[in-house]
């Protein structure tokens, strides 16, 4: 393969277009689709699908990770043939799922040494969705509840994160001063961060027996979903170990004292031998360590 030919075609999908990955490669829109065209002539298989944003095709998707794979492996072997000076930043794509993200992920990343210099280019998704983007070759690390290595993945378990149905006291006086019930549970206001979202559900389903249909008030954002709670739009689950102080404090109360649903996480990454990815999957696996069970 074409390795200019695989950077550009990692770069229209990265930026969504081949007027942006032209801008972004520094070369015409005609070199770019040129490119494109001759890496699909040698694959013999349409690899981009022409769309707002373009995508790759199942068939450009182990392409898409070759490349990602090569740019790496290419700067590293440049940094170590200049002696280990610095050759400028190196991107990190990764994916992790929201709750993560918004409380113990960053630290990883903010632990990192100052070498090799990283960018991270950070994707947010549900935990049972974000091995897509590493499948697709989108990412080259993902936080997520697959235990199942990814085609040329490696997999290391991080820990378990445990959630409590909770809500605001006025929320749970109005709603479930009958107790929590099927009955109760399917007529009280429900938070869901997005319709990827599934924990909710599972309470619902561990409790009830059965599905139930409550109305939902979706709230797009970690921060917001916690705060939409505290302030009494519905009940929602929330990380325990994150939010120990509101329940101590009666802010929040459990619907369901002693119930919790739990959720192992897990590190997937290219299998690689890789200086990047050691130090990034150190870190990240010593910030687990100290928030997941």
């Amino acid at each position: 393969m074409d390795s200019a030919q695989l950077e550009t075609f990692a770069a229209v999908v990265r930026e969504g277009s081949f007027d942006a990955a032209a801008r972004a490669l520094n070369l015409t829109p005609s070199a770019v689709s040129q490119r494109i065209k001759a890496l699909e002539q040698s694959a013999g298989q349409v690899l981009v699908r022409r769309a707002k944003p373009c995508q790759a095709t199942e068939a450009g998707e182990p392409l898409l990770r070759l490349a990602g794979q090569l740019a790496l492996l290419e700067r590293e072997a440049l940094d170590t043939a200049r002696g280990g000076r610095d050759t400028g930043w190196t991107r990190a794509a990764i994916v992790v799922n929201a709750d993560s993200l918004a409380t113990w992920f960053l630290p990883a990343l903010a632990a990192l040494p100052p070498e090799p210099r990283l960018l991270f280019d950070v994707h947010s998704d549900d935990q049972e969705y974000t091995a897509d983007l590493l499948r697709s070759g989108t990412v080259m690390a993902a936080v997520t509840s697959q235990h199942v290595p990814v085609q040329g993945c490696r997999v290391q378990r991080l820990g378990t994160m445990h959630y409590v149905a909770a809500a605001a006291p006025r929320t749970r006086a109005a709603w479930f001063a009958a107790g929590v019930t099927a009955q109760t549970l399917a007529a009280a206001p429900m938070l869901v961060l997005n319709r990827k979202d599934q924990l909710q559900h599972r309470f619902l389903r561990t409790v009830a027996r059965r599905p139930l249909e409550p109305p939902i008030h979706y709230i797009p954002a970690v921060s917001a979903f916690n705060e939409a709670i505290r302030l009494g739009l519905g009940w929602g689950m929330v990380p325990e170990r994150f939010c120990a102080e509101d329940l101590a404090t009666g802010r929040l109360e459990p619907l369901l004292p002693g119930h919790r649903v739990s959720v192992p996480l897990y590190w997937q990454h290219w299998r690689l031998e890789s200086a990047v990815l050691a130090a990034l999957t150190e870190a990240v696996r010593a910030a687990a360590a100290t928030a997941l069970d």
